[in-house]
């Protein structure tokens, strides 16, 4: 999946805007120049003219006049330039001014689209996404192992923080680099601030640049989107739980927080029962230790993501405090 419907929409609309202001601005610089330039009014019917009796002469097989025809056009054209530099004005005045050239403002190429309408793309899944501003800093490329230690130690696996913070990073790339592939899911569980949100922001970042729909929701935002979608009627634009369920990528954060009732219970397990049937991927991070994330939700919606999600859990200090002993940095 790439776009929805309703994002293919709001692009085009855009270009529509686009081309509506294009022809306007033309239809302003013609009447400017044509007050000033009567005559450049008259050569634009004479072409118009020529136009219309060259597409005559191709029906009719009479190429010899069709040369003759272009002759004149290209004469009608000369002097249009002349007379445009004349009276001040630069010789595409009474061209369309289009945004983007190539594809005169359509969005497409032929059948293809238009390199613009891949980061008019881009820029609208940013947008919907609500990680826009966050993602210039939480990424890969500023992901450090420096906050993670060397003595502290997963009993469990006898792993260092910063060894399973490495494979934590390897997991996060094999997800990116296999998510055309193959479905994958994603469980980051650990204490707070050990950088499980942090790593679902590098993912999500490398698929937005790709163009891939990603959603990123708080426990306490979706639920409450949920909430709104179920109670309250909803505007005919929007799309509603479709594209919670339809993305190519949701993040679920801080699972836990949130005010759990038997609603969201039931909400969460539908959501990922969704996408999974759909085959979408989900990450979901949570504080939550995992005996106490089955008494929270319900030992079925465990039971789903246990046999669905890869499991990964990151230990080690809490990198945001470490980050203000050290004054920021």
């Amino acid at each position: 999946m790439s776009l929805q419907n309703f994002q293919y929409d709001v692009i085009m609309r855009e270009y529509n805007r686009r081309q509506a202001r294009v022809q306007h601005d033309l239809e302003e610089r013609r009447r400017t120049a044509f007050a000033k330039i009567p005559r450049l009014s008259q050569i634009d019917q004479e072409v118009a003219s020529l136009s219309a009796q060259k597409a005559r002469s191709l029906l009719s097989g009479t190429s010899g006049s069709v040369e003759d025809l272009k002759k004149e056009v290209a004469d009608l054209a000369k002097e249009r330039r002349s007379l445009l530099a004349a009276g001040g004005f630069p010789s595409d005045y009474l061209e369309p001014h289009y945004i983007c050239p190539h594809c005169q403002d359509t969005g497409y190429i032929g059948s293809k689209k238009c390199s613009c309408f891949k980061k008019a793309e881009i820029e609208l899944l940013y947008t919907q996404s609500n990680l826009a501003e966050i993602l210039e800093k939480e990424n890969f490329e500023h992901f450090s192992f420096d906050w993670y230690s060397d003595t502290i130690k997963n009993e469990a696996t006898g792993l260092t923080a910063r060894e399973t913070a490495r494979r934590a990073y390897e997991a996060a790339r094999s997800f990116v680099q296999d998510f055309d592939s193959r479905c994958q899911n994603l469980f980051l569980y650990g204490s707070t601030g050990v950088g499980k949100t942090f790593l679902s922001h590098c993912i999500a970042y490398e698929l937005l640049q790709t163009a891939h729909c990603v959603l990123y929701f708080s426990a306490f935002d979706l639920f409450d989107k949920m909430a709104q979608n179920t109670f309250h009627k909803r505007s005919e634009h929007d799309p509603g739980e479709d594209f919670i369920y339809d993305c190519d990528l949701l993040i679920i954060d801080d699972l836990g927080t949130e005010l759990t009732n038997s609603f969201v219970s039931s909400q969460l397990f539908l959501c990922i029962n969704e996408r999974i049937a759909r085959r979408r991927s989900t990450i979901i991070s949570t504080n939550l230790k995992l005996e106490d994330f089955s008494a929270t939700y319900s030992e079925r919606t465990f039971s789903r993501i246990a046999s669905n999600f890869q499991m990964i859990k990151l230990i080690g200090k809490d990198i945001r405090i470490q980050k203000i002993f050290l004054g920021g940095k």
